[in-house]
């Protein structure tokens, strides 16, 4: 049992530092401005990518708009990803069925092949194909990645049902750090975590109703731009 116990830590302490490293070379090549959102579990800090400038700009004015400031994550899924932003959360009674809310506006999609569903990402949610073949981007809710990490055999499956074809980049990360490689190309990524992804894993760990809301409520207290 011993060798066990050494064993499963030194994989933590060899994946934790493979994820910080790819965390630190995204940052290092991409740019843009930082967000910090403080929720009831903990704060989160996001990097919003300059490659997806409407994205961007659309979050950034939300936020400074404090639109955001006490909204809900309505929907979370263990091992898949969180999601908020619905404006009909803010006072939502307990129970009530959540995720139809948005503002008057979509953005069009900023799809970017070296931007994609690794842990952490930050994303836009849309409507369906059916009723958005275009793939537009809901004005305001958004999810963060917790995902799982895939085999390479995972992959070639998804490829040959037609996700498309996953770069060596997309291939490593997904395979060591994880992440949800079948949204690729079907929704936006403008941002990824910077900071405080073990909030994240904590929210993911909630316990929820069968409409995947958090029966204790996942608060975003605030949002603020800090650079």
């Amino acid at each position: 049992m011993k060798k066990i116990s050494i064993l499963a830590i030194f994989l933590s302490i060899f994946l934790y530092g493979q994820s910080q490293t790819v965390m630190t070379q995204r940052i290092e090549k991409k740019r843009g401005a930082i967000v910090e959102m403080e929720t009831n579990y903990g704060k989160v800090r996001f990097l919003l990518y300059e490659e997806t400038p409407m994205h961007k700009e659309n979050f950034i004015k939300l936020v400074e708009s404090e639109f955001y400031n006490g909204l809900l994550f309505h929907r979370v899924i263990k091992k898949f990803m969180i999601q908020g932003g619905d404006p009909k959360s803010r006072e939502a009674k307990p129970g009530q069925i959540l995720g139809e809310g948005s503002l008057d506006y979509t953005i069009p999609p900023e799809f970017n092949p070296e931007l994609f569903h690794k842990r952490g990402a930050l994303c836009a949610a849309r409507w369906g194909d059916d009723v958005n073949p275009k793939k537009e981007s809901s004005s305001c809710q958004f999810y963060i990645v917790q995902g799982r990490v895939f085999s390479n055999e995972e992959l070639d499956r998804m490829e040959a049902n037609g996700v498309g074809k996953f770069s060596p980049e997309q291939r490593k990360v997904y395979t060591t750090i994880g992440g949800a490689p079948h949204l690729d190309g079907n929704y936006t990524v403008f941002g990824e975590v910077i900071e405080g992804m073990d909030v994240v894993d904590k929210i993911c760990m909630a316990r929820c109703d069968k409409h995947d809301r958090p029966e204790r409520d996942v608060v975003i207290i605030k949002m603020k731009l800090i650079e």
